[in-house]
């Protein structure tokens, strides 16, 4: 019998605001242990939360780029639990009266749409300490500079049907979410982070299965991973002949497994009932409308407009895309300095990114030191054949290291492309009179061995031969 899985994800974003979602302390991370704190967010006795404005916008921006549809009273609850890192013994979010309903996201590729359920607001929890202290065997350590930090849960429905869906929907709203600046993306840090829900049942079946919730999943690799395990598990149960339990289960990243954490009996009553600190949460249309005149262009639409307006491939705008942040602009600006997109692209893929990635810097200082006017009148200088793209490359580097103009680096130092026949023929001779080998073997069929040749002018020559003119007065040469 074949089986299919069922998979729907859980993701928490944290919103981008310089302060906590019901008090003013400091959101920023790294911060030293328990010093982002106060009355509110570690809840002592008759301190009252007052609800953060910026978060809600954040909030909104998701869920109107996701299609979703804004409640015009959402209603804060208490979600009651017990662990050492929440303060109050209970977290503030959201339950039956959500900030966002309904929404989509379509696949990039395959176009696959998949539906959301809601998008609700709440504040984190702070976080348990197991290792890096002398005395970790016999005492956990709590932090609580999280402790009230703005969320988004965003929660799916059960539409997708594979880890690799899974894997792209997560990349395609992290996307979304750091193109809004409603998320920094940085799942290192624990701002971005998964749960998934999972289950199989027979191909063509309606029915679900009975599900498991797996959580631990803070990168698109291990969120893949953990499906691919967790659907094999539980069809070698069903094939077995045995049941799955419903329950939660934790990744464990070194063994490549999932282990079980809780079943569905020890699972926590959460007792929601409405905060009664906070009113509801009341959004008129009038702020909607201010909210979504702010939304960016988003990335399938800019992915579609580069492909469309600069021929570039798809490929290509997804890499572009995926680059450094301002990349994308920084390329169509130089195609706006009139560089054929073709170059332009190549340009910002190839040396803009690897001068970047070696000098660990970030788009703005690429614009210091090479604006894209800059850029342009380097490319150009190619274009029109005054230099080769070998050297164009060198200059590159030295406008990055200087920031002279492209005209002034090679007026300087003499780096003018070589078009005289005339001149570049005694090297010509000098190369195939050291080289006999690599003529005879030219000659006997293997034209490969032009290339080596040419190689050899460039050198001699420090990359100012036009390659084209080489090549012919090479071939002319052998030939005769």
């Amino acid at each position: 019998m074949e089986f299919e899985p069922v998979i729907g994800l859980e993701i928490h974003a944290q919103l981008l605001t310089r302060t906590k979602i019901f008090c003013g302390c400091s959101t920023r991370f790294g911060a030293p242990a328990n010093s982002h704190g106060c009355p509110v967010c570690l809840g002592l006795p008759g301190a009252l939360p007052v609800l953060n404005r910026a978060a809600v916008e954040l909030g909104m921006r998701a869920a109107l780029a996701l299609g979703c549809q804004i409640a015009a009273t959402s209603v804060f609850a208490r979600k009651n639990y017990f662990y050492p890192d929440l303060p109050k013994g209970y977290q503030i979010s959201q339950f039956e009266l959500p900030l966002a309903t309904g929404g989509h996201l379509a696949l990039p590729g395959s176009g696959v749409e998949v539906g959301l359920t809601r998008i609700h607001l709440e504040e984190d929890a702070g976080k348990s300490l197991h290792e890096g202290f002398a005395d970790s065997q016999r005492k956990s350590y709590v932090d609580f500079n999280r402790s009230g930090v703005p969320l988004i849960e965003i929660v799916t429905e059960p539409d997708l049907r594979s880890p690799s869906d899974a894997k792209s929907f997560f990349t395609t709203l992290r996307d979304i979410l750091v193109t809004l600046d409603v998320n920094d993306g940085n799942m290192e840090e624990g701002s971005l982070r998964c749960d998934a829900n999972v289950s199989v049942r027979p191909a063509g079946q309606s029915a679900l299965g009975v599900k498991a919730e797996v959580k631990n999943l803070n990168s698109f690799r291990f969120l893949e991973r953990a499906l691919e395990h967790e659907i094999g598990r539980q069809t070698d149960l069903l094939r077995a002949g045995d049941r799955v339990v419903q329950e939660t289960r934790l990744w464990d990243a070194a063994s490549g497994r999932t282990a079980a954490m809780r079943s569905k009996e020890e699972a926590h009553d959460y007792r929601y009932f409405p905060e009664p600190d906070l009113p509801p949460l009341q959004i008129a249309p009038p702020w909607i409308d201010e909210v979504r005149a702010t939304l960016p262009e988003l990335p399938a639409e800019r992915r579609a407009r580069l492909v469309r307006d600069h021929g570039l491939t798809r490929d290509q705008a997804e890499q572009v895309m995926r680059g450094r942040a301002g990349l994308t602009e920084y390329f169509e600006e130089v195609v706006a300095a009139s560089v054929p997109a073709r170059a332009a692209i190549n340009w910002t893929l190839g040396e803009v990114t690897r001068t970047l990635n070696e000098a660990d810097d970030q788009v703005d200082a690429l614009r210091q030191r090479v604006p894209p006017a800059a850029l342009a009148a380097l490319v150009a200088l190619v274009e029109q054949s005054t230099i080769s793209g070998t050297v164009a490359k060198d200059v590159f580097e030295q406008m990055y290291a200087s920031r002279e103009s492209a005209a002034t680096i090679v007026d300087r130092d003499g780096l003018a492309q070589i078009d005289d026949a005339d001149a570049l023929e005694v090297t010509v001779r000098e190369v195939l009179a050291s080289h006999d080998d690599a003529v005879s073997q030219y000659r006997a069929g293997k034209h490969g061995a032009l290339g080596f040749l040419v190689g050899q002018m460039m050198k001699a020559t420090r990359g100012k031969a036009n390659p084209k003119l080489v090549n012919e007065l090479l071939r002319k040469a052998i030939d005769d």
